[in-house]
């Protein structure tokens, strides 16, 4: 068996490993095919290759020749990659949100006889998979879910989280930065909450997370979807989040509050940081720091201004760019400042919290948790993306997945097999249940 993977960024890594590592032939198309390479070292059954998106001609020659296709390109390519592999009758995996224009292709993927499986990662993903697995069994029990959290973070280790955000970064900052941006929108005891973008940071949940320690939650972008795709139209709470470190949450207010994540271009040519800072928000360079203590009514040791303060937003330093945005300014500090380290673990955690009914009358909690750092040889957050989705290319290829059409892993016949197989490589999820009373929920 043969497998294209289009894309060899930072987390493909154990993907490809994996695969090979049980006899499937691999071909990593790469714009910088050196990359590839280094990932292939020591390996047989692999091939690199430099291609580029723009290589329409060779793409398809590509897909006609291997069994199966994972597309880890930017999510505005997956629909051009998906067109090719119906018109080929290849199967196809990414671990991206499935956008409208996929789910489009949908009649015509279960036409061409394929599967095109995506959101098969981490989050979204492993958290899809694990949510319906409880999910259905108590529905399966006759019971009821009256509310339901879904929590995740992708973090460094306690250890590492020694700079004042408590954050560090093991891929780009890039898309961290640019999802600070969104609003957010979930159900709280039947009543819909929407937040705009400058809220979410605002009053995070407090959340104690074992082994690690206080946690803060903030919303993650629109939760009401997932009603409909898990099956629980009954559900009175339904509330998807984000975990951080205390600090992530104060500092990104402050960032959001000073424009200093917006994308509006700007001439930067001579400029400080400081400068650019006050100009944003028509303060006067000269008292910078004491204008934000003022506006936003700040003690001096106010975590969000020290965590900002040492980002270097009010520094007195030319910045680096001619033209540019204070977003491109905000995460181009981070890359230079919040890498995560070569001798640093990273960190992934999840939590499911469920409160339900069962078919008695009787009401449960249940709790489920995972806990994954990262090793010598992969980070976390690319073994949780890339090994649920390598699972799946396995169980397509040995036609133990037999479902067509677009799709995401929350079908039983998708997740059961997937999750059975993780399990085995050290991902899975402990859970715990307990008895509650109907005033005694939290």
């Amino acid at each position: 068996m043969k497998v294209l993977i289009l894309g060899a960024g930072m987390v493909v890594k154990p993907m490809v490993h994996h695969l090979l590592d049980n006899q499937i032939d691999v071909t990593l198309a790469s714009r910088t095919k050196a990359k590839a390479d280094k990932m292939l070292e020591g390996y047989t059954g692999g091939t690199a290759i430099a291609w580029t998106t723009e290589q329409s001609d060779l793409l398809d020659e590509l897909i006609r020749t291997h069994d199966l296709v994972v597309s880890l390109l930017p999510y505005t390519h997956h629909v051009t990659v998906a067109e090719k592999c119906i018109a080929l009758g290849k199967n196809m995996l990414t671990t991206s949100y499935v956008s409208p224009e996929m789910k489009a292709l949908d009649s015509r993927a279960k036409d061409a006889g394929i599967i095109i499986l995506n959101e098969i990662g981490v989050d979204p993903g492993y958290d899809h998979m694990t949510a319906m697995e409880i999910i259905d069994s108590v529905h399966d029990e006759g019971g009821s879910v009256d509310e339901f959290f879904s929590l995740c973070g992708a973090l460094c280790a306690p250890e590492a989280s020694d700079n004042p955000f408590r954050y560090k970064f093991s891929w780009s900052p890039k898309g961290v930065v640019m999802a600070s941006n969104n609003g957010a929108r979930f159900i709280k005891d039947g009543e819909l909450l929407e937040m705009d973008t400058s809220e979410i940071f605002k009053k995070p949940m407090e959340i104690e997370f074992p082994q690690v320690g206080n946690m803060n939650v903030y919303p993650n972008r629109d939760s009401l979807p997932y009603m409909d795709l898990y099956g629980i139209p009954e559900v009175k709470t339904m509330y998807r989040g984000t975990f951080r470190y205390e600090g992530w949450c104060a500092a990104m207010d402050l960032l959001k509050a000073l424009h200093l994540t917006g994308y509006k271009e700007m001439e930067l040519r001579g400029k400080t940081y400081a400068q650019v800072t006050a100009e944003l928000n028509g303060f006067n360079i000269e008292t910078l720091r004491n204008d934000i203590l003022t506006k936003y009514n700040l003690e001096e040791t106010d975590p969000g201004l020290q965590a900002i303060e040492w980002l270097g937003v009010l520094d007195h330093t030319p910045v680096h760019l001619e033209n540019g945005s204070a977003f491109d300014l905000t995460s181009d500090l981070m890359i230079e400042k919040m890498m995560m380290k070569e001798d640093e673990r990273d960190m992934v955690i999840m939590q499911h919290i469920f409160h339900v009914t069962l078919s008695n009358g009787n009401k449960e909690k249940i709790v489920s948790r995972m806990l994954d750092y990262g090793n010598r040889n992969y980070t976390s957050i690319a073994r949780t993306v890339t090994l649920p989705a390598a699972i799946g290319v396995m169980l397509i290829l040995d036609g133990k997945i037999k479902d067509k059409g677009v799709h995401i892993p929350i079908k039983k016949s998708i997740y059961e097999p997937i999750l059975a197989n993780l399990a085995k490589l050290g991902i899975s999820m402990s859970t715990s249940v307990e008895a509650e009373s109907t005033n005694n929920r939290g």
